[in-house]
This record gives C-alpha cells, sequence and structure tokens, in this order.
C-alpha cells in the first residue's frame, strides 16, 4: 500500500468513526462520487484535480467530512469558483475552494501545484494581495495535520486560539489572476 492510499484509509476510518455520530444525530455523510462527476467538474472548472482530491471524492465521500465544516461538496466547490472568479476579489486561476472556516476564511486547494499546497483565503484585510497565505505545503501534510490534531484550525492543538497564526504568504497570487 502506497502513501496515499494510506492517508485515504486513515481518512476513510476518521470518516466512519464521525459518520457513527451524525447518524445519532438523525444526519448522513454524503457517499462517495462516480469518476464521470469528476470529469463533469473538471470540465466545468478548465483544469484537473489533483489526484488525492478527486480520491478523496470517489474513495471517501462527496464532503462533509474533514477540518471545521468538512470538505465542500464538489459541486458546491465548482460552483464557489465560479463566483469567485467573477468577483471583484480577482481569484487567481486554478484555487478551488474545499472547505469553509466561517468568518470569510476558506481552505483552498491550488489544483496546479504538484503537490496540491493548500492556500487560506482570507479576505479581512481587505486587499486580494493580503487575502492569500500558505495553510500547508501539500493536500496530504495538510490532511494529516486534520487527521493527527497538530494543524493550527483543530481544537486539539491550541495553535489558533493561543497564539497569533503566522502563515507564510502566498507570493505566486500575482502571476494567476
Amino acid at each position: 500500500m502506497n502513501e496515499t492510499e494510506q492517508l485515504l484509509e486513515q481518512v476513510t476510518d476518521r470518516v466512519r468513526n464521525s459518520a457513527r455520530r451524525y447518524e445519532r444525530r438523525g444526519k448522513t455523510l454524503p457517499g462517495p462520487l462516480d469518476t464521470g462527476e469528476i470529469t463533469r467538474a473538471e470540465a466545468i472548472l478548465g483544469f484537473a484535480l489533483p489526484p488525492l482530491l478527486a480520491s478523496l471524492y470517489t474513495c471517501v465521500g462527496d464532503g462533509g467530512f474533514g477540518p471545521v465544516q468538512g470538505l465542500l461538496p464538489l459541486r458546491q466547490a465548482v460552483l464557489a469558483y465560479g463566483e469567485r472568479r467573477s468577483s471583484g476579489w480577482r481569484w487567481p486561476e486554478g484555487v478551488l475552494p474545499v472547505a469553509d472556516f466561517g468568518c470569510g476564511l476558506d481552505a483552498c486547494v491550488d489544483c496546479r501545484s504538484e503537490t496540491a499546497q493548500v492556500l487560506l483565503f482570507d479576505p479581512n484585510p481587505g486587499e486580494p494581495e493580503l487575502a492569500w497565505s500558505i495553510d500547508a505545503p501539500s493536500l496530504a501534510g495538510w490532511l494529516h495535520g486534520w487527521l493527527d490534531g497538530s494543524a493550527w484550525f483543530c481544537e486539539e492543538s491550541g495553535l489558533g486560539e493561543e497564539c497569533d497564526l503566522e502563515l507564510a504568504p502566498w507570493d505566486a497570487f500575482r502571476s494567476r489572476i
């Protein structure tokens, strides 16, 4: 089993445990998508999803799991990308919003990055150039941070609450608008 398969298995196990809590409240997590839905989404977006992100949607489920409120369902992520690209924020090409952290903050996957780096979009500074930072160098690393509780957005880490979060700015912003 390779690293990606191991990571998908860990995410699936965590989701199964979370699903039991949802079911007790009368809710269910969405099931996996078929590859045709990934192909349709990619055609609308005009770019391919990173393999790990596509695998999350086809092997684990169509959102609802993951950090904070969970991954967006793919259709919602595609719609959000289209809306943001047509907004006044000069949304960068190939940067797909994948999770809503509240207060305007979004976790986004840079689909043009070899590692599928995860970016944090924070419109609160008011300037597009200041709104982007690197949350994790890779989607795999971002997921590992969620799984082991070490990421800033995990309650158990204390990083988001106890210290000022200092993320590196995303310097590629200007080249992607």
